[in-house]
């Protein structure tokens, strides 16, 4: 049974419905390559057993990206590469109960013929044609397939009195295929992860808050995907959780980030071009807008949302060194990452400390330390709570 399908097409590979399909599936690195095929590049993967799966191109580097339900990788590195055109090749956990390879590519392709077969063997095929610029961003832009994006950010709600809990979404760094910075066997990933669960439970305990996060395993979540669920969960503040590592010099401590100037007007184009329109601005609907339109409402709201930002890293600064934690010698900054992009969500990236610091490995190991960094976080989150809700009935007299 052989098919072809389209750049975002699903693929159900099996006679009986792919419902069916429940174990794991493993890649056979030695009879699996990559190649240059003419104008163009070739992939075949030979697998244990047929599964659901599905391809398409992506931009922000150029690359071919297979997801499957779901693939054991392990042996990836021994895959054949025979490719000028293939930059890098890896694969990990996306989404729970699916695996993703992502290829790397040195530009704009599109998939020209894309199949499965299966009977004695089971082997999946991909050939990609070099491309134009438009036609490669035209693929690279269409949208998920319904039934596909990501699910709600799930909220616990914790019971509180007064006008409301704070809604506080925490964003875990990296995960699944990307395991950010790594040491010792540590990934920041994990650490992070470990951290905001942690950091969560801390907040629900104090009941003047609800809690989502964008990720609750080790997943991979595209970083304009953590800005979707944040809008989706209605936050009232966005805090990322980083822990970096550095190849050169000597970094030790906390650092608080918060989008900068020059980084908002990129980020405004950017996100005008390429983010579905009714996702740019909660309870916003840009749909139907052009960018220059959309651009503008997005300034007006950042015109608000970042001193908010930056009131919010100072109150996190005192309270962090309150409780007497090593920060950074520079210790609030300000960057164009891409988590810090929303326009109407008062957002922060913290990043924790850095592995590549012996002492800051340790700390963040220790669940003592863990624990006091949670709550100055806590505490600065309340100050700027009260301090926020001042201001605002100040500006609306």
């Amino acid at each position: 049974m052989r098919g072809v399908l389209a750049a975002l097409a699903l693929i159900w590979a099996s006679a009986g419905g792919a419902q069916e399909l429940t174990a794991v599936a493993r890649l056979d690195p030695a009879a699996s390559h990559v190649e240059d095929v003419r104008r163009g590049v070739g992939l075949e993967l030979a697998l244990s057993q047929p599964v659901p799966w599905r391809v398409r191109v992506m931009d922000q580097p150029p690359r071919l990206v297979l997801d499957f339900r779901e693939v054991d990788f392990t042996g990836i590195g021994a895959v054949e590469e025979d490719s000028d055109r293939v930059l890098g090749l890896r694969a990990g956990v996306y989404r729970p109960g699916w695996s993703r390879l992502v290829l790397e590519l040195d530009g704009p392709y599109t998939v020209s013929e894309a199949g499965m077969t299966t009977g004695n063997a089971t082997r999946v095929s991909v050939r990609l044609a070099r491309a134009s610029a438009e036609e490669f961003a035209k693929r690279a832009g269409q949208p998920e397939p319904p039934g596909w994006a990501l699910p709600p950010a799930a909220l616990t709600t914790a019971a509180t009195e007064g006008p409301g809990p704070l809604v506080v979404v925490l964003d875990p760094g990296h995960g699944g295929l990307d395991p950010g910075a790594e040491r010792g066997g540590l990934s920041e990933a994990q650490l992070m992860l470990s951290f905001a669960r942690e950091l969560k439970e801390l907040l629900l305990r104090d009941g003047g808050f609800r809690v989502a996060m964008t990720r609750e395993e080790d997943s991979f979540v595209p970083l304009e995907t953590r800005i979707t669920l944040a809008h989706e969960a209605q936050a009232h503040v966005f805090v990322s959780l980083h822990a970096d590592a550095l190849a050169e010099g000597e970094a030790v401590g906390a650092t608080l980030y918060t989008l900068s100037e020059e980084a908002s007007d990129v980020a405004g184009a950017a996100l005008a071009e390429r983010h579905d329109r009714d996702d740019l601005l909660s309870g916003v609907d840009l749909t139907g807008q052009d960018d220059l339109v959309a651009k503008v409402l997005m300034d007006i709201a950042r015109v608000e949302t970042m001193p908010r930002s930056e009131r919010l890293s100072l109150a996190l600064e005192a309270a962090i060194k309150g409780a007497e934690l090593p920060m950074h010698r520079h210790a609030r900054q300000s960057a164009g990452f891409s988590v810090l992009k929303s326009p109407d969500i008062p957002s922060i990236l913290v990043e924790l400390g850095f592995l590549s610091s012996p002492e800051d490995l340790a700390r963040l190991q220790d669940p003592v330390w863990r624990a006091a960094m949670a709550g100055a976080l806590l505490d600065g989150l309340k100050v700027w709570t009260a301090e926020d809700a001042a201001l605002s009935k100040l500006l609306r007299r």
